[in-house]
């Protein structure tokens, strides 16, 4: 095979569909992995896949901890890894959920890592999250902040960047962890906050909000994500953490404001408690991106909400 070939874990999610897509049009086979958790429906996530079918692109059904990692490496050539899978939700992460996240989240990751042990690759990109730094009085966060996870979820990703890092420093895997902050956009998940927001007043349902709304997110749009991924992909930085956010941190209730612009609704807003585990602020320096990735976001909150409204009507059907 001439191109270079490319697996992405995830592939069927939000961010991992839109990843194979860029990745095909610069020139890349991609071998992308998916075993359809039933965390949202399945229709959703064959639904991302459909740009990709004519592609260059192979699918495979599979669950990461039985897989023949190894084979799959050696057989198809891979010469690049984008690790996206993952368990997501820092709410459903609690209780006797908790052994999902440990097998999808650390267990996976592990897998991933010691296959590679095996089998040489150029880059693996392992997906973050800004959920690894809990609550921190500094804004805005940089690397160099103490990781202190206030969610299980933020925990298991910690571990699976710890484990990055153990294996680059011992074995020499040329890894890179990126810390997404908040992503948004076409193919968010139903259960992300803009989604239910722009669903229900589309639907004029309440927008349950948790929390009084004050609390803040630094937003990412999803293109932005991906070309930070990619350049994560193709640069020497191995052993490196970057944060990649959006530069748009405003409160909930200033989003749901822009979305009753957008859709010409007023939001029925009930407001609950806030739930264990959810970060009061978010906000992501990224200085070190800019400077060592070549990374800026470009697309700002409103044209990405608009975006987003626009595939949820136009795609997926929302009334």
């Amino acid at each position: 095979m001439d191109k270079q070939v490319a697996l992405i874990t995830g592939v069927a999610g939000f961010i991992g569909s839109h990843l194979a897509e860029r990745l095909v049009k610069e020139g890349y086979f991609i071998i992308g992995v998916d075993c359809f958790t039933d965390f949202y429906p399945r229709w959703m996530k064959e639904l991302n896949l459909e740009e990709l079918k004519g592609q260059e692109f192979e699918f495979i059904e599979a669950d990461l901890l039985e897989l023949d990692l190894v084979s799959l490496l050696k057989d198809r050539n891979v010469r690049y890894i984008y690790h996206l899978a993952a368990q997501a939700g820092v709410r459903p992460s609690w209780g006797m959920n908790f052994e999902v996240y440990l097998r999808n989240n650390i267990l996976a990751t592990q897998k991933i890592l010691e296959a590679v042990r095996e089998v040489s690759v150029e880059k693996l990109v392992y997906a973050s999250s800004s959920s690894v730094y809990g609550d921190v009085d500094l804004f805005p966060i940089s690397e160099d902040t103490m990781p202190r996870p206030i969610s299980p979820y933020g925990v298991t990703k910690l571990a699976g960047e710890h484990l990055c890092m153990l294996y680059h420093y011992n074995y020499g895997i040329p890894v890179v962890s990126l810390r997404y902050f908040t992503v948004y956009g076409p193919r968010q998940r139903p259960d992300m906050a803009f989604h239910r927001f722009i669903r229900a007043i589309v639907e004029e349902n309440e927008v349950r909000i948790f929390g009084d709304g004050e609390q803040t997110r630094d937003f990412t749009y999803v293109d932005d994500v991906v070309e930070a991924t990619f350049r994560a992909g193709v640069m020497s930085l191995d052993g490196k953490v970057f944060n990649i956010g959006g530069g748009s941190r405003v409160t909930v209730n200033y989003v749901i404001e822009i979305l009753e612009e957008i859709l010409g609704r007023k939001a029925l807003r009930r407001y609950e408690d806030a739930k264990p585990g959810d970060m009061r602020h978010t906000a992501a320096d990224i200085t070190l991106a800019e400077k060592m990735l070549g990374y800026r976001p470009r697309v700002s909150l409103r044209e990405g909400l608009e975006k987003q409204v626009r595939w949820m009507v136009e795609v997926i059907n929302i009334p």
